[in-house]
């Protein structure tokens, strides 16, 4: 199988495991399969609170990003320079990392792994471990300096597994999805 085959298969089983996660807890949940930008499962509960998540998904135990997503990085000459975290226009994006149990670890009893946070939880775990990796390289990349590949692993977002509860909990971004709802049906 070729490799982006693989790669579409572990984005899409991610995002079919963590709509059953996610229906679990009593959300009606889908998957939008890459055709929205800002998230990858929509799910709503019955009262009609709506929640967007994003979901990465890796069959190790880390997963790729890129450092520009998080912070503003700029190249002076090979040398990287952090000016600043970026401003994320959602901050309290529900990401689900989901570590996918390979069919080994499955038949030794172990289970796909979720891992439940803020973006913004996710920025600053991003920013410490790019910033650690980098400073042990004086902020240039050994292989090619205008690299900007920043992974996080299972140790990094450790204490958010198995966080579903964060779907619970209130947030001004979707507190106003939720109004903006509730608003529609009472009108119509």
């Amino acid at each position: 199988m070729s490799s982006g085959s693989r790669n579409q298969l572990t984005k899409q089983i991610g995002e079919y495991l963590v709509c059953a996660e996610v229906a679990r807890r009593g959300f009606y949940a889908t998957p939008f399969a890459g055709n929205v930008p800002a998230f990858d499962v929509l799910a709503a509960n019955e009262a009609g609170r709506v929640i967007r998540i994003q979901v990465k998904a890796t069959r190790g135990d880390n997963w790729p990003s890129d450092a520009r997503e998080w912070m503003d990085i700029e190249l002076e000459g090979r040398k990287q320079v952090v000016r600043q975290l970026r401003k994320l226009s959602n901050p309290d994006l529900i990401y689900v990392c989901v570590a996918i149990a390979s069919d080994t670890d499955q038949k030794q009893g172990r289970r796909d792994r979720f891992f439940i946070l803020r973006a913004s939880d996710l920025q600053q775990r991003c920013h410490q471990g790019y910033s650690r990796w980098m400073e042990k390289h004086e902020w240039v990349r050994p292989r090619n300096p205008a690299s900007f590949d920043n992974r996080y692993g299972v140790a990094d977002i450790a204490q958010f597994e198995n966080n579903w509860d964060l779907l619970a909990a209130p947030t001004a971004s979707r507190d106003r999805i939720g109004t903006a709802t509730a608003t529609a049906r009472t009108c119509a």
